[in-house]
């Protein structure tokens, strides 16, 4: 079963890597704030894959930090977005 989970956690890791080229070559800031928030989303599935698998509960509260600073992400997005809007 954990060759299995470290496969997974494998191949959702190379998923957020192809992400990166959407934050990098996003033609909007609205693309590359998406591809931010699947990096986040998929950095917390691979460290609770890895946390299955490893006998280390770091990982698990390393996740939980991670959900919650993505949240923080969006919600400072999308203020700054409606300050830049009424900037106009």
């Amino acid at each position: 079963m954990a060759e299995f989970l470290n496969l997974a956690a494998f191949f959702v890791l190379t998923m957020v890597a192809l992400g990166l080229w959407r934050i990098l070559r996003g033609p909007r800031r609205g693309d590359r704030i998406m591809a931010a928030q699947l990096l986040g989303t998929g950095g917390i599935a691979v460290l609770l894959l890895l946390a299955q698998t490893a006998p280390l509960p770091g990982m698990i509260d390393a996740a939980l930090v991670l959900a919650l600073l993505a949240a923080f992400v969006s919600a400072a997005f999308i203020k700054a977005a409606a300050a830049a809007e009424s900037g106009k």
